[in-house]
């Protein structure tokens, strides 16, 4: 089987992409009201009048990553389970999928967890029905491997597996990812497991 490919950036400027990153280690650092638009130019080496070409300001930029890393964590969902022969296989890549998002974009879950609601009511809508239905893609395969467990046990399970998951930016910073990775991946799987035991 071929080992599962990381959440594919969605195709965009360099500038922009850069924006978009240095803003997010900006605002996980000091939060979305402590940065600056001039800040965050600065950060990738553009005044921050220059900044509104790209951005129409700070909100907008915030919106922008909340949104993108929300479809991409749908879409990679989506693909995995595709893929997959089986549902065990399609778990293994779901987990395998979003411990790579958790060790690779850390700034971002906190700043998901710390600023969403600085995000303009009908867009913070969008990314929570995006967030469903990536919890939906999981729910959906351990009904498979579980069908007497209540899908609301289910429900349950995944996300607290997704909120260990999202731990990393407390719980990954003293270890290597090709460390943390397989710490991860094992308690992962034994969490879910013991929906068995309900």
């Amino acid at each position: 089987m071929t080992a599962p490919q990381p959440i594919p950036a969605r195709p965009r400027g360099k500038r922009r992409t850069e924006i978009l990153d240095a803003a997010a280690t900006l605002f996980a650092a000091r939060g979305f009201h402590g940065v600056s638009i001039e800040e965050i130019g600065a950060a990738v080496g553009i005044s921050g009048p220059a900044l509104y070409r790209h951005f129409t300001g700070k909100q907008a930029l915030l919106t922008e990553m909340l949104l993108d890393i929300s479809e991409r964590l749908r879409t990679s969902g989506a693909e995995r389970v595709t893929a997959a022969t089986t549902p065990q296989e399609a778990l293994d890549s779901l987990v395998t999928g979003h411990i790579d998002f958790s060790l690779t974009h850390p700034a971002l879950i906190t700043v998901h967890d710390r600023e969403l609601g600085n995000v303009p009511e009908p867009s913070r809508r969008r990314i929570r029905r995006l967030q469903r239905l990536y919890v939906e893609e999981w729910v959906t395969v351990l009904t498979e491997l579980h069908p007497s467990c209540p899908t609301t046990h289910l429900r349950a399970a995944t996300h607290a597996v997704l909120g260990l998951l999202n731990s990393t930016p407390h719980s990954a910073t003293e270890l290597p990812p090709h460390t943390m990775a397989p710490l991860l991946r094992h308690q992962a799987h034994a969490a879910l497991a013991a929906v068995n035991t309900h």
